[in-house]
């Protein structure tokens, strides 16, 4: 009869060891800052003459939902890569600036005009 090297299984079950892998721990993700910029974008800082704004860019995967560009006023379809930017110096405070955030073509905000 041929030999194995594998251990035989005992036939009452183990209690499971307290280890916890990648695979099996709790998921929490504001604890991995990598996976936040996977999932959203990173995020930059641009001085405009019109102000500061934070610009984040969305890929063609995170973006799951319809928007308007306020650059060009069409639609933004799901699966579209564009930016999100909101205002950096916004007289209210940052949560109201991220509030008030829109979604832009890529070409339309770089194309924009200072002028009002």
């Amino acid at each position: 009869m041929a030999r194995s090297n594998r251990p035989r299984r005992s036939s009452t079950p183990k209690p499971r060891s307290g280890r916890v892998n990648k695979w099996t721990r709790p998921g929490d993700p504001g604890d991995e800052p990598w996976l936040e910029k996977a999932r959203y974008g990173v995020q930059r800082l641009q001085d405009l003459p019109d102000g500061q704004w934070h610009v984040r860019r969305i890929s063609a995967v995170g973006a799951a939902k319809t928007y308007k560009c306020p650059g060009c006023g069409h639609f933004i379809n799901p699966g579209t890569e564009h930016l999100v930017a909101w205002r950096a110096d916004h007289w209210s405070g940052d949560d109201a600036s991220a509030t008030a955030r829109r979604h832009w073509h890529p070409k339309c905000w770089d194309s924009r005009s200072f002028r009002y």
